[in-house]
């Protein structure tokens, strides 16, 4: 029995070593590996700072021609929009003509 109250308190403080090693040994690598990482985020950002010129050229290209497209556009429909009205007006005076004797006669009854 004594020798199990001396042996024992040896094994763990020897664990309780290798534990404290393989912490420490995981720390490194992990502030290795962090350091690692920082550096190839950094490089990223660099490229991305590097091509915000180019999308920037890209956006304000694609704004200009959505805007000339747009005035196409509004200029086909208010074509197509002149045309149809026209004849609507036409169809309506015709109308409006017949409509207001029949509104005539219904007030003198």
């Amino acid at each position: 029995m004594s020798f199990l109250l001396e042996f024992l308190p040896i094994v763990i403080y020897i664990l309780l070593i290798i534990i404290l090693i393989i912490g420490i040994v995981l720390a490194i690598k992990l502030i290795i590996t962090l350091d690692k990482v920082e550096r190839t985020v950094d490089n990223v950002n660099e490229k991305v700072h590097a091509l915000d010129s180019l999308f920037r050229i890209i956006d304000t290209t694609t704004d200009k021609i959505v805007l000339v497209t747009d005035k196409i556009v509004e200029s086909v429909v208010g074509m197509i929009t002149g045309v149809f009205t026209k004849k609507k007006n036409k169809k309506e005076e015709t109308e409006v003509v017949e409509v207001k004797p029949a509104a005539k006669k219904k007030s003198a009854k």
